[in-house]
């Protein structure tokens, strides 16, 4: 419990520590980009008094240094005078000759930056519209870039996280499901030893026939277990029969309140699954459809063919299933029961989806009015 804890609470200050630094770097970049902007403005007014002095000053004046300031080939200039546009500077060509595109450009270039007002002389203004140079253009996309940055390895980080949590339990439930297996070997070896007992002893053969369904499936069971975490061997099945097995098995031993009903094609269908994975999946879909109805209600399972693939449908008339959890239902953990750890529906998923490359779904709900699972198979070539 203690390293769990302290496992914890170092993931939340990696997590927040990172949080911050993401903060002081996004801080910075916003830093750095205000004393550009700020920079480039005092250029752009160092720039207008240039301008400013060549107009008016004699030509035997010393006009070497604004010569020199006024070279800036990097920030595009529009000046106006009486909102009319008497120069330009660093302004595309084919927007210079159209007047339209021009215009638009000095309107662009308002909403960029504050213009930078030129007094002349008397009853002479200019203003000097400047807009952001290059440099300053591609360090707006900088934080963004950075977020995404981050985003993405924060994605990959969490996917490894994910990924080997789940290797990681993966591994513990094949672990204990083989155990499992290894456990139940023992006593069923000997109850098959007392059975052969009470064969030779002329024991009434109903019960006999009777205890000897459960040892097998005690069996079925064994073998199930031992085969969560290896790759099962698939054959190719007809799926009305082996599907028919295990409703029959389930129906002979559950309450008569439940009224069963099965149907499906007289012709077999053959697809390439498990046996024993495949009466799991059944059995764990008719126990959720009877626990749905607590023991009392319809139960109805019908195969279809649709000529590609096989449809196999369980129908409850239980209490429903809300919209929202359709897909929920299939989580590990998942559960609306008191008791129950939420596996049986994972559990299925991962049989028909993952082991016998099936799809399984929900396929219709109503709130009091049951619930219809389909598993689709494809038919075997």
């Amino acid at each position: 419990m203690q390293f769990s804890e302290n496992r914890n609470r170092t993931r939340w200050i990696i997590i927040i520590t990172s949080f911050v630094i993401v903060l002081l770097i996004l801080w910075n970049t916003y830093s750095f980009f205000q004393i550009f902007k700020n920079e480039e403005r005092v250029k752009m007014q160092n720039w207008a008094l240039a301008q400013k002095k060549i107009m008016t000053d004699d030509l035997n004046a010393d006009l070497e240094l604004p010569l020199a300031i006024i070279q800036n080939p990097r920030i595009p200039i529009i000046k106006t005078e009486n909102d009319s546009i008497i120069d330009t500077k660093n302004i595309e060509a084919d927007i210079k000759i159209d007047k339209k595109k021009l215009y638009a450009k000095l309107q662009k270039l308002k909403n960029q930056n504050e213009p930078i007002i030129m007094k002349i002389s008397d009853g002479i203004t200019h203003k000097l519209y400047y807009g952001d140079s290059s440099l300053l253009n591609k360090l707006k996309y900088y934080p963004v870039a950075l977020l995404l940055i981050i985003f993405l390895f924060g994605a990959v980080v969490y996917n490894f996280y994910k990924s080997t949590k789940m290797a990681t339990q993966n591994k513990l439930w094949a672990g204990m499901a083989k155990e499992t297996a290894h456990q139940i070997g023992t006593p069923l070896s000997s109850l098959i030893g007392w059975l052969e007992i009470m064969k030779a002893d002329n024991v009434d053969e109903t019960t006999i026939t009777e205890i000897e369904k459960d040892i097998n499936r005690l069996q079925t069971i064994t073998e199930r277990f031992s085969k969560i975490g290896s790759e099962p061997v698939l054959e190719n099945k007809d799926i009305v029969e082996e599907t028919k097995e295990s409703f029959e098995y389930l129906k002979s031993r559950f309450s008569k309140q439940v009224e069963f009903s099965f149907s499906a094609p007289n012709k077999p269908l053959m697809v390439s699954l498990n046996s024993a994975l495949h009466s799991w999946t059944i059995e764990n879909l008719m126990k959720n459809a009877i626990d749905a109805m607590k023991g009392r209600g319809k139960l109805k399972i019908w195969i279809e063919n649709d000529g590609q693939n096989v449809k196999i449908n369980i129908k409850d008339s239980g209490k429903g299933i809300p919209k929202n959890q359709f897909k929920r239902v299939f989580e590990p953990g998942f559960t609306t029961k008191k008791r129950g750890w939420g596996l049986g529906l994972s559990l299925t998923k991962r049989i028909a989806e993952e082991y016998h490359n099936g799809k399984i779904k929900v396929l219709k709900s109503e709130i009091n009015l049951g619930t219809t699972m389909q598993i689709i198979y494809k038919k075997a070539k």
